[in-house]
């Protein structure tokens, strides 16, 4: 079973972008969206709007108040969420692929 994002939420993950590199997913919900779990790689996620945010994961969970505006590193993770507050979530996540080195073991690309 996959947990791509992009095929277990589809009415809230989209492409924009993608090469060898990265990938940018744009998300989008409404008030009381609740996401099924799903994983991320190592991303970068900027925030285009305010919001609120319940995340799920196997080690509980933790509410999260994000301006517009907002740049952040994510280790990779699975999770679920909820959208807690009163405002549509809207954010661009630039996922991070494995690449190879000069040295040709697999790993970030930095």
């Amino acid at each position: 079973m996959t947990l791509d994002p992009v095929l277990t939420n589809p009415e809230s993950y989209k492409v924009v972008f993608e090469n060898d590199h990265v990938r940018v997913l744009e998300y989008t919900d409404k008030p009381g969206h609740l996401t099924t779990p799903h994983e991320h790689p190592d991303s970068v996620m900027y925030t285009l709007s305010n919001f609120r945010r319940r995340l799920i994961s196997d080690k509980g969970q933790k509410e999260v108040e994000m301006k517009a505006g907002t740049t952040a590193w994510l280790s990779a993770q699975v999770h679920a969420g909820e959208n807690i507050g009163a405002t549509d979530t809207h954010v661009l996540f630039v996922e991070l692929k494995a690449s190879r080195s000069e040295g040709g073991t697999l790993g970030p690309r930095v």
